[in-house]
């Protein structure tokens, strides 16, 4: 699952070079279909028991190699999560004491652990960069937290990577230790297929299929690229409807300082 996981963080890092579309094509990828959100549109919103199906898939599949560096534990409580869930996800990992915290070192320097608290960001799979590479075959996983903000329209190609694995087509040559994808630029990925029916077993008992785990995971994706999404859309919404109130407001007013024009 550790190499599978490394190179579905490489497949999605190249294509971060490269953006959705034509980009795709011009580099013999498929564009990949517009799939429709929850989000989508002005009025759009986060659809809570997707995103906590999403935060499971990370959890139990992706969170072995990658990490989500912007979101701290608090921040699940958004998503629907009650704060003693939180308190309970945050203490099934351990984080290094601070200075402040009974902060003293083993005798062979390294520093005692704590479990994680809600107010400590998600744990990295990894201590640092250099030992991310040293399990991964050099390779670094990269930072999920903003991955659907790549490009526009990358949310559709984070799903479609997802679920474009298919068997070659007759005559295509796949090298030895490649996978066909159907979305991935030259179809060659050196990713196995991440995610398999009932690869994991929801919480809320929703049948977990590929496409039913690629959409909850990037959904869940989508909200970490930009948790503040629905109220940048509230006050959107406000701003629009004061506008318009205050524009009703200078016709009337013109109107009045001119009636004795007419």
């Amino acid at each position: 699952m550790l190499k599978k996981s490394m190179f579905s963080a490489i497949a999605v890092l190249l294509l971060v070079s490269f953006g959705t579309g034509q980009a795709l094509a011009s580099v013999g990828g498929t564009p990949p279909p517009s799939q429709q959100w929850s989000t989508d549109g002005f009025f759009g919103a986060f659809d809570r028991a997707q995103l906590k199906r999403g935060y499971q898939v990370f959890q139990e599949i992706c969170s072995s190699c990658h990490s989500i560096r912007l979101i701290y534990y608090r921040n699940l409580q958004e998503i629907g999560f009650t704060e003693d869930e939180v308190k309970e996800i945050a203490a099934e990992f351990e984080v290094p004491a601070g200075p402040n915290e009974d902060g003293e070192t083993h005798e062979d320097g390294e520093p005692i652990m704590r479990k994680a608290k809600p107010f400590d960001k998600i744990v990295n799979p990894f201590a640092n960069d250099n030992a991310a590479r040293a399990a991964n075959a050099g390779a670094l996983p990269p930072d999920l937290s903003l991955m659907t903000k790549a490009r526009p329209g990358f949310a559709d190609y984070v799903y479609a990577l997802m679920v474009g694995y298919k068997d070659a087509p007759e005559g295509f040559k796949l090298q030895e230790g490649m996978s066909y994808n159907e979305y991935f630029p030259g179809h060659q990925i050196a990713m196995g297929p991440p995610l398999s029916d009932e690869g994991v077993e929801y919480a809320d008992g929703t049948k977990a299929t590929v496409d039913q785990m690629a959409r909850d995971i990037t959904a869940f994706l989508i909200w970490t690229a930009e948790p503040e999404l629905e109220e940048r859309k509230r006050l959107g919404v406000k701003v629009l409807i004061f506008l318009l109130v205050f524009t009703a407001m200078l016709y009337a007013v013109k109107r009045q300082v001119w009636s004795d024009q007419h």
